[in-house]
C-alpha cells in the first residue's frame, strides 16, 4: 500500500508538471510567416531629466526614423500642459528621421512625475486604426 501511495504521488506530480508545461506551450505566441516592421523606431522612448527645481524649465528631444516603408506624417502631438512639443509637420519618406523638441516647465508641479507624450500619425494601420506612438520623460522634483 505504501508503494501504491508513493506511485500515485509521483503520477500526481508528473501530471501537474505536464499541465504546467502544456499551459506554457499554449501561452506561447504562434509564429507568423513574416514579422511586421515597426512603423517608426525611436532613438529612446524614455528620458530621465533627473532632479529639477520647482520653477525650472528643461529641454530634451526624441528622434524617430520612419521604418514603415511608406511616407508618413505626424497629425497631432498631445502632452501635459507643463510640456510644449515642437514637432515636424512635413512628410517623412521611408528611412527619413524626425525630431520632437520638448520643453518642460516645472512651475506648476508639486511632485515627481513621469510625463507621457502621445504622437498620432495621419496614416492608419492595416485594420484602419490610427497609428499612435508614445514617448515619456520623468523628473525628480526638488523644492
Amino acid at each position: 500500500m505504501k508503494h501504491l501511495l508513493t506511485l500515485l504521488s509521483f503520477f500526481t506530480l508528473l501530471s501537474c508538471h505536464t499541465a504546467q508545461t502544456v499551459q506554457v506551450v499554449a501561452a506561447a505566441p504562434a509564429p507568423t510567416p513574416k514579422a511586421a516592421a515597426k512603423f517608426v523606431t525611436w532613438d529612446k522612448k524614455m528620458v530621465d531629466l533627473g532632479p529639477v527645481k520647482k520653477g525650472e524649465t528643461r529641454t530634451t528631444f526624441f528622434e524617430f526614423t520612419n521604418t514603415s516603408g511608406q511616407d508618413i506624417q505626424i497629425d497631432i502631438v498631445d502632452a501635459c500642459e507643463c510640456t510644449k512639443v515642437d514637432f515636424p509637420r512635413g512628410v517623412f519618406a521611408p528611412g527619413a528621421t524626425g525630431r520632437l523638441g520638448v520643453m518642460f516647465d516645472s512651475k506648476e508641479k508639486d511632485a515627481s512625475e513621469t510625463i507621457g507624450i502621445t504622437v498620432v500619425f495621419k496614416q492608419n494601420d492595416e485594420k484602419g486604426n490610427p497609428r499612435i506612438e508614445s514617448v515619456e520623460y520623468k523628473f525628480e522634483l526638488v523644492k
